[in-house]
């Protein structure tokens, strides 16, 4: 049963990704045929983002009532609904709306399914889960971006990803029973977490949060990894449109890369940490986030801004699985579902605020200044992560009274 848990899980990974990053890859027609500016995409993100804000902080609570299992299943079953409506939308208003359950769907379940593999998981199931979340944001815009090439319209795309998750929903629904059995399995990281006091989860403030040693910095290195992930995620079609004068159906499908080195990064990243800690994972993200968004800045056309999302993308590949699957060592598993609860919503306000910022940038100065933009982010992101280990390390040696 444990098995065949981790299956449904895997299946659930893809359905989160799937979504993802639709709305970067179509944006460039959709702008055009709602007759709305570019930067538009921004507001529907924001709306997105307040709406996982809000399921994020909610997930301990919701987790503890309800399970992750019918959270998982019913947040699931939201974003499908969400995404058939976006598939019968045909003005920018009713967009809007249905961004609402959109982002609703999102944060609950993705605080939830991260908390329980952290908890019940080894770091290689965490890498390798995340890489079915790449899968599935890998397939969004290639499916997309074959219904543009093929002369269909966007909302059919947006209409067959929606089938996919709701066939993804009935799965999940019939595996809601296998949730608590599964609590029952054994992995190596049981080895090292107590389950009983895992399971415990003590419900913690905003403000008690907050005075735990390194939240704070967490909280700021995830809000920059996800302002990363999601600038990249919805600007890069609109990139190689305006700056290197690629067809939108071209850009659509490229800016598929970019997922592509996720996934693949993620896979192997999975083997890696048999071999390096989450810790030095994150770090070696970091550099390889370093080289992708330094190859955009080369003056050799697209060739190089290829490579740059496919290096991103292998960057980004182990940064959030390690920060996730860290959370309970770093911070104590009683603690883990309302700290990731915190940093997932930290991440949606950097989802929030830092895409529609660069849409403002390229709308008003130059869409030139996109790699600029994602290398200022990575410097905050790494220097938070940093003071992170520092506080967590000066903690414990305060606690032990070491020397």
């Amino acid at each position: 049963m444990f098995h065949l848990l981790l299956a449904i899980i895997y299946l659930a990974f893809i359905s989160l990704g799937l979504p993802d990053s639709l709305l970067g890859s179509a944006w460039p027609s959709m702008y055009h045929e709602l007759s709305v500016p570019v930067s538009y995409s921004g507001i529907i993100f924001m709306i997105i983002a307040c709406g996982t804000i809000i399921s994020s902080l909610l997930s301990d609570r919701l987790t503890k009532k309800f399970g992750t299992g019918r959270v998982t299943a019913f947040s699931v079953l939201m974003t499908a609904a969400a995404l058939l409506g976006f598939s019968v939308s045909d003005s920018y208003l009713e967009l809007c709306l249905w961004a609402i359950p959109y982002g609703l769907g999102a944060g609950s379940v993705d605080a939830s399914l991260n908390n329980y593999v952290a908890l019940h998981y080894a770091s290689r199931h965490m890498s390798w889960l995340h890489c079915m979340w790449g899968i599935g944001a890998t397939l969004g815009p290639y499916i997309m971006g074959q219904m543009l090439s093929g002369g269909e319209s966007w909302t059919r795309g947006y209409r067959l990803i929606a089938l996919l998750q709701a066939a993804l929903t009935a799965v999940l629904f019939f595996s809601i029973p296998l949730w608590n059995r599964g609590d029952r399995g054994k992995d190596s990281r049981q080895a090292v977490l107590d389950s009983e006091e895992a399971e415990a989860n003590v419900q913690l403030s905003i403000a008690e949060i907050l005075h735990i040693p390194g939240a704070k910095e967490i909280m700021t290195a995830f809000f920059c990894y996800s302002a990363l992930e999601q600038t990249v995620s919805l600007w890069a079609s609109s990139y190689l449109v305006l700056h290197h004068g690629l067809p939108a159906e071209t850009a659509a499908g490229f800016a598929g890369l970019f997922f592509i080195g996720i996934t693949a990064g993620r896979f192997a990243s999975g083997f890696l940490t048999i071999r390096f800690n989450d810790s030095q994972m994150i770090r070696m993200g970091t550099v390889l986030i370093l080289a992708g968004a330094a190859a955009f800045l080369l003056p050799l056309g697209t060739g190089t801004a290829r490579l740059g999302l496919v290096l991103t993308g292998l960057g980004c590949a182990p940064v959030y699985p390690s920060i996730i699957h860290s959370t309970p060592a770093n911070f104590g598993a009683e603690r883990s579902q309302a700290m990731i609860g915190v940093q997932m919503a930290s991440a949606y306000i950097g989802t929030c605020l830092m895409p529609p910022l660069f849409g403002l940038i390229a709308n008003h100065i130059s869409p030139a200044l996109f790699p600029p933009y994602l290398l200022a982010i990575l410097a905050l992101m790494a220097w938070m992560y940093e003071r992170m280990l520092s506080q967590v390390q000066r903690s414990r040696c305060k606690a032990t009274d070491c020397r």
